[in-house]
C-alpha cells in the first residue's frame, strides 16, 4: 500500500512548453556557460579539462570506488530480501512490453556504442600498458586485460542503472509520484523535494545526463567517421565528425518526436538484431570453439578476482592508470544513470523487484561478457601468437580497431557496413532516449508534453557534444563525465537509503493493514460461528417445543 504524500505540481506553461521553470532555466544556463567557456578558451580548454580531471580523479576516486561497490551489495540485498516479491506498479500491474522488447530496450539504452568501441580497444590498451602485472607472463597480462574490461563494462555499471531505475520506477508507479529524481528522495526530505532542494537534485540529474550523452555521442561519431573512412574512403576530421553529429541529432529528433512506443522501441530492437547478426557472423566465421572456451574462462577469472579489482585504488603503486581509466568509466556509467534509469523505469511497470534487479544486473552483463570474449578474446589470442596488427591499429586510432579486426574474416565488407549501421543506431537511440529523459526531468516528471520540447533537448545534446569535441576532443568529454559524475555518485548513495526507507515504510504499513484485515476476517468468522451456533440452538429449541407439543396432544387424545 503506497504511503500518502503531499504533492505540489511545480510545472507551468511557458511559450507553449510545459516545464518546471527553475529546473529548465538553471540547466539551460549551466549548459550555455559550459559551451561558452569551451568556445572562448578554445586554445587552453584541453589543458584546463586535463587539470580538472586529474584533480577530481585524485581526490574523489575513492568515492567512486566505494559507491559502485555499495550499489552491487544493495541490489543483491534488495532482490533477495522480502521486498523482492513487490511488483512495480502494484499487485495487479501488467507489463507494458514483452520480455524481448523490454530486454532489447534496456540493453540498447544501457550499453550503446561502448560495447562496440571498447571490446577490442580496452583489452589491447591494457595489454600494452598493464595496470598491475608489468613484466609478468604475457598470457597472465592478457587475461587481466580481459578481466578489467569485464570490470569496466559489467556488473558494476548495471548495478548503478538498477539502483536508479528501480528507485524511479517504485516511486513513480507504486507511490504515484512524478517521474523525476526529486521524487525518489521523499522518504528523506519529505515535502522539501518540492522546494529548492528538489530543484537542485533535478538540475544535477539534467547536467549529468547531458554530459554523459555528449560523451557517448562524441565517442560514437569518431567511430562512425572511422568506419566511413575505412569502408568508403571518407576523410577523418573534426569537420566530418561535426556533420555526423548534426545528422545523428536530426535522426534522434525524429525518433524522439515519435515517442517511446514507436521510434525508441523500433531502434532498440534494431540494435539488438544487428548486434546479434554481427556476433553470429564472427562466431561462425571465426574460432567458434575458442570463443566459448574463452567465455567460460573469462567469467571464472573475473569472478575469482572480482573483489580485488573492484576495491583496487592504486594506494601503494603511486600510478595513475586507475584514476584515468576506471574512474572515468565509473563517472561515465553514473552520468548515464539518470538517462538510463528513467528510461528503464518507464518500461518496467509490472515487473517484480526481484525480476527487475536480476534481469537488469545480470543478463546484460552476461551478453556483454560474451561479446568481449569474442572480440577481445580473439584479439588477445592473435597478439599472443605474434600478430601485432591490432596493437598498431589501437595505437593509431581506437575508433578504427573494430574495422581492422573485421579484415581478419571472410565477408569483411559486410561486417564493416553492419558495424557502421550498428554504431549509428546505438548513437541515435541514446540521443533520442536522452532527449525524452531530460524532457521528463525538466517538465516535473510529465510523461506527456509538447513534442517540440523533446526536439529542443535532442538539439541541445548534439550541440554540447559538437562544442566539446571542437574545444577539447575526447579529453574534454572524459573530463565532463568524471567531474559531473562525482557529486551524483554521492546522491545515488543517498538514493539507496531513501529507497530502502520507502520500501520498509510501505512494507510495514502493508503488513499492519494485512494483520488488521486478518483480525477483521477472524472477527467476522467468529461472529458467523456464534450466529450459526445460536441459530442451530434456536432451531433445536423450536424442534424440541414442537415435539413436546405433539406429545402433549397425543396424551390428551
Amino acid at each position: 500500500m503506497a504511503a500518502k504524500v503531499t504533492r505540489k505540481d511545480p510545472t507551468s506553461k511557458f511559450l507553449g512548453l510545459v516545464v518546471n521553470k527553475t529546473v529548465f532555466f538553471a540547466a539551460i544556463a549551466i549548459i550555455i556557460c559550459s559551451v561558452v567557456f569551451t568556445l572562448v578558451f578554445e586554445a587552453d580548454a584541453e589543458r584546463y579539462f586535463g587539470i580538472a580531471q586529474d584533480y577530481v580523479a585524485d581526490k574523489g576516486g575513492w568515492i567512486y570506488t566505494l559507491s559502485v561497490n555499495i550499489f552491487i551489495v544493495f541490489c543483491i540485498y534488495i532482490a533477495l530480501s522480502k521486498f523482492g516479491k513487490i511488483k512495480i506498479g502494484g499487485a495487479n500491474a501488467k507489463p507494458e512490453f514483452n520480455r524481448w522488447s523490454w530486454f532489447a530496450m534496456l540493453f540498447s539504452a544501457g550499453v550503446g556504442n561502448g560495447l562496440v568501441l571498447f571490446s577490442i580497444a580496452d583489452p589491447v590498451r591494457d595489454f600494452i600498458r598493464p595496470p598491475r602485472l608489468a613484466g609478468e607472463e604475457p598470457a597472465l597480462i592478457a587475461q587481466e586485460a580481459i578481466n578489467f574490461s569485464f570490470l569496466h563494462h559489467g556488473i558494476h555499471g548495471w548495478a548503478i542503472y538498477s539502483v536508479v531505475g528501480l528507485s524511479l520506477a517504485y516511486f513513480t508507479f507504486n507511490r504515484k509520484m512524478p517521474l523525476t529524481f526529486r521524487s525518489v528522495f521523499y522518504p528523506i526530505l519529505g515535502n522539501k523535494i518540492y522546494g529548492w532542494m528538489g530543484d537542485v537534485i533535478d538540475v544535477m540529474a539534467v547536467i549529468t545526463t547531458m554530459f554523459g550523452l555528449a560523451t557517448t555521442i562524441g565517442f560514437g561519431v569518431g567511430q562512425i567517421n572511422a568506419g566511413f573512412t575505412h569502408v568508403f574512403g571518407m576523410t577523418t576530421s573534426l569537420f566530418y565528425q561535426i556533420l555526423i553529429i548534426i545528422a545523428v541529432t536530426a535522426a534522434a529528433t525524429v525518433s524522439a518526436f515519435s515517442g517511446v512506443n514507436k521510434g525508441v522501441k523500433i531502434l532498440s530492437q534494431l540494435n539488438v538484431r544487428i548486434a546479434l547478426a554481427i556476433f553470429l557472423l564472427v562466431l561462425v566465421l571465426g574460432p567458434t570453439t575458442f570463443i566459448f572456451k574463452s567465455y567460460i574462462q573469462n567469467i571464472g577469472s573475473y569472478l575469482t578476482h572480482f573483489v580485488d579489482m573492484s576495491t583496487w585504488t592504486e594506494s601503494l603503486q603511486g600510478t595513475s592508470w586507475q584514476k584515468i581509466r576506471t574512474i572515468m568509466y565509473w563517472g561515465w556509467w553514473i552520468s548515464w544513470s539518470p538517462f538510463v534509469g528513467i528510461f528503464i523505469a518507464r518500461i518496467s511497470k509490472g515487473r517484480t523487484i526481484k525480476e527487475f534487479i536480476l534481469c537488469v544486473l545480470i543478463l546484460p552483463a552476461l551478453v556483454t561478457f560474451l561479446w568481449f570474449s569474442a572480440f577481445g578474446g580473439i584479439t588477445m589470442r592473435d597478439i599472443l601468437g605474434g600478430d601485432t596488427l591490432m596493437i598498431a591499429a589501437v595505437n593509431d586510432n581506437i575508433s578504427t580497431a573494430l574495422y581492422v579486426f573485421f579484415d581478419k574474416f571472410p565477408l569483411a565488407i559486410l561486417l564493416k557496413i553492419l558495424g557502421v549501421v550498428l554504431i549509428c543506431s546505438f548513437i541515435i537511440t541514446s540521443a533520442d532516449s536522452g532527449a525524452l529523459v531530460i524532457n521528463s526531468i525538466t517538465s516535473g516528471g510529465k510523461l506527456k508534453t509538447p513534442a517540440f520540447q523533446r526536439v529542443i533537448w535532442a538539439a541541445a545534446t548534439g550541440t554540447v557534444a559538437a562544442v566539446l569535441m571542437y574545444g577539447g576532443g575526447l579529453n574534454a568529454l572524459q573530463t565532463a563525465v568524471t567531474i559531473s559524475g562525482l557529486p551524483f555518485a554521492i546522491l545515488l548513495v543517498m538514493m539507496c537509503f531513501s529507497l530502502l526507507s520507502g520500501l520498509k515504510e510501505d512494507y510495514e504499513k502493508a503488513e499492519r493493514e494485512e494483520k488488521l484485515e486478518e483480525k477483521e476476517v477472524y472477527r467476522k468468522n467468529i461472529l458467523e460461528l456464534v450466529e450459526k451456533a445460536r441459530a442451530q440452538k434456536e432451531k433445536k429449541n423450536k424442534s424440541s417445543l414442537k415435539e413436546q407439543s405433539a406429545s402433549n396432544t397425543e396424551e390428551k387424545k
